[in-house]
């Protein structure tokens, strides 16, 4: 019998804790703006937002209510009927008995009474009876009365439409606790935390003990005076806090907005290549080098994947590591054909330039250095073959857009696998009729892959979508049969494969985009450390060739494999980028140097064999 009441014991105790630790879907819902009153558009801000709760203190005067925050602030232009009910109500009827369009979302009214309550309800009543959508039944408005309120015994003297804010410390009965719409309390009274870093374990207790107590009542809970800003914000979301308190709308609307974007789980990891490390530390000879390019991949984007794949990477097993530096001849900030340009030709360029100096002079590329040696070559990308990483491989164009020009330069160039997406282009152009003149096979099936035989154009859009979207293991795939086709080559072969959607990620601020091309891209890297390991005689070199979104990582957990961040731009960054090396002389990569030093060491491996 005593075992029988432990296992109750223990299964109610990990029921509280699965519920207490049950993620909660946060959006502008969970927000409450703090003295509404105070904002540049009173209501209408928090509203456009999207808020779930909104704050108004108000003074009685002449039998009148008045939005203020001091006495001495009371403007006869800023009644409560002025600022909120009338347009409120407006709302309801505008919208058929909802408060937001299309939606089925609640809004509540915060009325914090700064004048005695005895004095104040029963004008709010009087006022409310002029706006009647705003206490008929089924209304989605909560009017939740704040500060002066009645005592709990006296909740029932005023009609039911009324709700109060309600204590925590406050043991309520059960009728009345009906009427008490929502619980509040001053968030200093359990911690002193300034949003820094992170709170102590005992005032993490007590937030959550008192957070627990409320939604055991079936209430929400909204903590005041709470540290403002998106490391607190997260922490309280963490912690399961109903509303999060902010005096700044806008910002906390739009991080609210953005939480679908922002997180991301990778329930399931990949599984991790265990290299050998064969020759890792030697300067012994380099016959093959393969080239990975993470476009928009830095040290965030990594340590996002790292996080996904719950806190293992194949990348991060490297142990020759160096960091490029990015800026192109015209700008501080590259774009990728500017920086892939650096790494295929060696030359500085400005943004938009393709296989071109800064003077728009066509410069060699590495696959046509290459060509001298016997050296072959194949390049791969898990976007538009055009676009400019893998352009500047092959392609030499003053500008990036010149689509139909790049692709009639692949007619002039010794690469002889490409494999990527743009297939309408290079059909349109007639591109593909010239390279079967050529001796070339050419295809627009992923199924055709395996009978392809070099030289080879394989374009399937339908594989050039997202992971997220089914792209599937394309990017292994092919690098996996460009290394059977080359592998026997007796010059060697250079082989470069972007995981271009990365980028894409980045520029759409999408967490969950950018962390699972990551992991994607890792595990192409995992096969180039296999094949690398297989002869001892393959560099493999993986960079990125900038950075993409700004990406901050505000939260995560490697046991789970989710991670949250934000993007400080949609746009490309200036910040290093890391490179990574595996193989013979991949301690030449060590270091911190130029975008373009990529370029002149693998140059001086392959062509000074």
């Amino acid at each position: 019998m005593k075992f029988f009441r432990l296992c109750l014991i223990l299964l109610s105790l990990s029921s509280s804790v699965l519920k207490a630790q049950t993620p909660q879907t946060y959006t502008p819902a969970n927000a409450h703006s703090h003295n509404d009153y105070e904002q540049q558009f009173p209501f209408e801000l928090a509203y456009k937002q999207g808020f779930g709760s909104i704050e108004a203190d108000v003074y009685a005067v002449n039998d009148s209510l008045f939005v203020a925050h001091d006495r001495k602030d009371i403007r006869s232009d800023r009644s409560l009927i002025s600022l909120y009910l009338k347009p409120i109500h407006d709302l309801l009827q505008q919208h058929h008995g909802k408060i937001y369009k299309n939606s089925d979302q609640e809004l509540q009214l915060l009325i914090d009474l700064k004048t005695d309550g005895a004095l104040t309800i029963p004008i709010l009543v009087k006022e409310l009876k002029n706006f009647p959508a705003l206490t008929a039944p089924g209304c989605p408005v909560k009017i939740v009365l704040s500060g002066s309120t009645p005592a709990p015994a006296d909740f029932d003297q005023y009609p039911d439409y009324i709700l109060y804010d309600g204590r925590p410390e406050i043991t309520y009965t059960a009728s009345q606790l009906k009427r008490v719409g929502l619980i509040s309390q001053a968030f200093y009274k359990y911690s002193k935390w300034n949003g820094k870093g992170v709170l102590t374990d005992e005032d993490k207790r007590k937030v959550n003990e008192v957070i627990e107590k409320v939604h055991s009542q079936g209430k929400k809970i909204r903590l005041w005076a709470t540290p403002d800003a998106v490391n607190p914000w997260k922490m309280l979301m963490n912690l399961g806090l109903d509303y999060i308190n902010t005096d700044h709308v806008q910002e906390l609307g739009a991080y609210l907005k953005g939480r679908e974007k922002a997180e991301f789980t990778n329930a399931v990891p990949h599984s991790l290549y265990t290299p050998t490390y064969k020759n890792n530390d030697q300067r012994s000879r380099v016959k093959n080098v393969i080239l990975l390019i993470g476009d928009g991949m830095g040290l965030a984007q990594i340590h996002a994947g790292l996080t996904a794949n719950h806190g293992a990477l194949n990348l991060t097993q490297l142990l020759n590591i160096g960091f490029s530096k990015t800026a192109s001849a015209d700008s501080y900030i590259t774009d990728s054909a500017a920086g892939a340009t650096a790494m295929a030709t060696g030359h500085k360029t400005h943004n938009r330039g393709i296989g071109v100096d800064a003077t728009f002079k066509a410069v060699d590329n590495l696959p046509e250095m290459l060509k001298s040696k016997g050296v072959k070559t194949a390049l791969i990308s898990a976007g538009d073959i055009t676009d400019a990483t893998p352009a500047a491989f092959y392609a030499h164009q003053p500008f990036r857009d010149y689509n139909r020009q790049i692709a009639h330069d692949y007619l002039r160039s010794p690469v002889e696998i490409l494999i990527g997406g743009n297939y309408d282009l290079f059909h349109r152009e007639k591109v593909l009729d010239s390279l079967q003149l050529m001796g070339f096979q050419t295809s627009n099936r992923w199924a055709d892959l395996p009978s392809l035989k070099a030289p080879f154009v394989l374009l399937d859009d339908s594989k050039t979508t997202s992971i997220q979207k089914g792209r599937g293991d394309f990017l292994s795939s092919a690098f996996k049969a460009s290394v059977d086709r080359l592998k026997t080559e007796p010059n060697g072969f250079f082989l470069m494969a972007e995981g271009a959607q990365i980028d894409y990620g980045g520029h759409g601020n999408n967490v969950g985009y950018v962390a699972s091309e990551m992991l994607d891209f890792d595990t192409l890297v995992g096969e180039a450390l296999r094949f690398a390991d297989t002869n001892g005689e393959t560099l493999v070199v993986i960079t990125a060739d900038h950075e993409t979104g700004g990406l901050t990582l505000l939260d995560g957990d490697f046991e789970k494999g989710y991670v949250d961040g934000q993007f400080s731009t949609n746009d490309h960054t200036a910040i290093m980028v890391p490179v990574f090396a595996y193989g013979p002389h991949s301690l030449d990569f060590r270091g911190v140097y130029e975008n373009t030093e990529i370029f002149q060491r693998i140059k001086k491996l392959l062509l000074q064999k």
